[in-house]
């Protein structure tokens, strides 16, 4: 049995390992309000917007993380957009390779991370609750019938 790893993957192997990630990204993507699809992700990854993660055990990928650099006018920040898992006992595993995340975060002159987390992922990591996303779907509204008044002469 081989220790747990976390690597980078470079944007152009990306296709040869698609298959084996697209399933964990995928069952992320089942949680989120469908503003992205797993050929979104790639997408990025191929055009270096995103980097793709993937924690490796015994030769089978058994995590996948997604992040993104984000340039705010005050500050940079890697955040982390998909973090999905075999099993989700596995957090625990994989919470403890983190420290590559932020390395590479530095290394890009990040100077915070930040995640798009479930609770229960919030509840797992020791990271400061800053503020939460809440969202509420809307719909458009229906375009009223308007009704043509004739004018009647007389």
């Amino acid at each position: 049995m081989t220790t747990p790893e976390v690597i980078l993957v470079k944007p152009e192997f990306a296709p040869d390992i698609w298959s084996r990630v697209r399933p964990l990204i995928e069952k992320a993507l089942d949680h989120s309000r469908g503003e992205l699809h797993s050929s979104d992700i790639l997408r990025s990854i191929l055009n270096e917007k995103d980097h793709l993660w993937v924690g490796l055990e015994d030769g089978d990928i058994k995590a996948a993380l997604v992040t993104t650099i984000i340039n705010y006018p005050r500050m940079r920040i890697l955040r982390i957009v998909i973090w999905a898992v075999d099993q989700e006992s596995d957090f625990d595993t994989w919470i403890k390779h983190l420290h590559k995340i932020e390395d590479f975060a530095r290394s890009v002159e990040c100077s915070h991370l930040e995640a798009w987390a479930r609770k229960g992922l919030t509840r797992k990591l020791d990271w400061n609750h800053d503020y939460a996303l809440i969202s509420k779907s809307i719909k458009p509204k229906q375009q009223r019938k308007r009704r043509r008044r004739t004018k009647s002469n007389g």
